[in-house]
């Protein structure tokens, strides 16, 4: 691997013809305008170069110089972006583990280079992932066109499809992963030729009709049991409405909601009387890392015909259960009772070491995606039962869909604080006292470039372990098969 002890004087021999030296620069006091913004993030060791262009367009050149605390540096310049050496960039970074980097930005405009005041950029101790996995899908409201679910390396910016609709009629949404077992998915289609595909680690596949005659509909928002035997679902009934003028432009809403829980091993739907009242909508499902009990969102169901949908609260909820029996808990627990604050809970998900929750907080409803106003709670689960904003990981926009790291230390968030319309993914890291850093947005080799051609918004990212190895299509068939595998149904007891 190529030695990083670049010397400045050298850097013009090293680096090739194609730099300039920066020569004459006007000194400035405050800080560079980064796009993406990278001023005092920290980020994990095993993360892609954190590439990055100025904030304006006016520039013509931009170069960056990154020293670590031993003298060692990187050099990247560029017309648009700097373009960091993905070697030489992994190892400044693990050579810096719990250390901090200095980097220095220079640009050049019509009357000549400036140099801004040098930032600070902290390499955490605790890695990454290996990457995360999305939907991609156009910001549309009544109809899909091209989608697919992605895979994609954090170390790299490498990205593959594991499944596009471009094969058949359909829409592709809620995949959820155990744990960020790559090969452990359920993955929902939606239209014609709907199922929902369970993948185990034997690389086979299974296309299910989840709709029973005793459920409301087919199962959603999926979250696996840490055993891998039981997946939670949620049925819900949903529909949407357009605004004329609100900012929010766009409310979906349920009109009826259930939860039941999915025995993989005797491919039997757990239905819980408790978790399917009439006068409630539960959704959100999400077991409890140790896997005694399950967390939900619950909200009173309005009355027939009452489409007074700013006063739907969801209340963060709670109910016990037991994996070896697979029965549930005789009672339901408000954990966090957000209606009495006028507000609403939705994505509750509890890191995998048993010590935090986070959850998103809009002022009504629990599709908080178009919610302006929407940002990430953390509720501490060590027995002070502490709320607390991520105040240094949310933004003027919306924070929305979110997934823990399997070690628990990283966060990754949807936002639209890039520019108001699409999501994209950012990461932040959550220490174990609770301690959240600045978001950083998911690395590109060009971030401006990619970004403004890229019109799609990255939805319900999850965290995996390793390359999947779903095969797409074994998957392909089954989709435009008819041929579905029907769930079992039997009343969960009560213990």
């Amino acid at each position: 691997m190529k030695r990083i002890l670049y010397a400045l004087m050298g850097l013009m021999g090293l680096m090739g013809c194609s730099n300039e030296t920066v020569t004459d620069a006007k000194q400035e006091t405050a800080l560079p305008q980064l796009y993406p913004d990278y001023v005092g993030v920290t980020i994990p060791a095993n993360i892609a170069p954190l590439n990055f262009c100025m904030a304006d367009e006016a520039a013509l050149r931009i170069d960056a110089v990154i020293t670590d605390s031993h003298g060692h540096q990187l050099h990247s310049q560029g017309e648009e972006s700097v373009d960091i050496d993905l070697d030489d960039w992994h190892e400044l970074l693990g050579q810096n583990r719990g250390d901090s980097l200095s980097v220095s930005v220079s640009a050049k405009y019509d009357d000549g280079w400036h140099t801004y005041r040098p930032f600070a950029i902290y390499v955490s101790a605790d890695s990454i992932d290996y990457g995360i996995c999305y939907r991609l899908i156009a910001p549309g409201h009544e109809v899909w066109s091209k989608m697919g679910i992605y895979e994609r390396s954090l170390s790299t910016f490498d990205e593959r499809a594991l499944i596009e609709n471009t094969q058949f009629e359909g829409c592709v949404n809620c995949h959820s992963f155990n744990r960020g077992n790559p090969d452990n998915m359920s993955l929902h289609i939606r239209g014609k030729h709907g199922a929902t595909l369970l993948s185990k680690d034997d690389g086979s596949i299974t296309a299910y009709n989840t709709k029973t005659d005793q459920t409301l509909g087919l199962c959603v928002y999926p979250y696996w049991h840490p055993s891998g035997r039981y997946i939670a679902y949620s049925t819900n009934v949903t529909k949407q409405t357009f605004h004329s003028a609100h900012p929010n432009r766009i409310e979906v809403f349920d009109e009826a909601s259930d939860l039941q829980v999915y025995d993989v091993e005797k491919n039997e739907l757990l239905l819980m009387p408790l978790l399917r009242q009439d006068s409630v909508y539960e959704t959100f499902p999400a077991f409890a890392a140790d896997g005694r009990s399950l967390y939900f969102c619950a909200a009173r169901a309005l009355p027939q015909g009452d489409h007074q949908l700013d006063s739907i609260r969801y209340n963060l909820c709670r109910i016990d259960f037991d994996p070896t029996t697979g029965t549930f808990g005789n009672r339901i627990d408000t954990i966090v009772d957000a209606a009495a604050q006028k507000k609403s809970i939705s994505f509750p998900r509890p890191s995998y070491d048993g010590r935090f929750l986070c959850y998103t907080l809009p002022d009504y409803g629990q599709f908080s995606i178009w919610h302006h106003e929407a940002d990430l709670y953390l509720l501490d689960l060590s027995g002070e039962g502490r709320i607390r904003p991520l105040s240094q990981a949310n933004s003027p926009d919306t924070e929305s869909f979110h997934n823990w790291s399997t070690n628990s230390r990283w966060l990754v968030l949807s936002s639209r604080r890039d520019d108001g319309l699409f999501t994209r993914p950012y990461f932040c890291h959550v220490d174990a006292e609770g301690a959240v850093t600045k978001a950083f947005m998911l690395p590109q080799q060009n971030p401006r470039r990619f970004y403004r051609q890229r019109f799609l918004s990255y939805n319900v990212p999850d965290f995996i372990t390793g390359p999947s190895h779903f095969d797409s299509r074994a998957a392909v068939r089954l989709i435009n098969d008819e041929a579905r595998t029907n769930f079992g149904v039997r009343k969960a007891s009560v213990k």
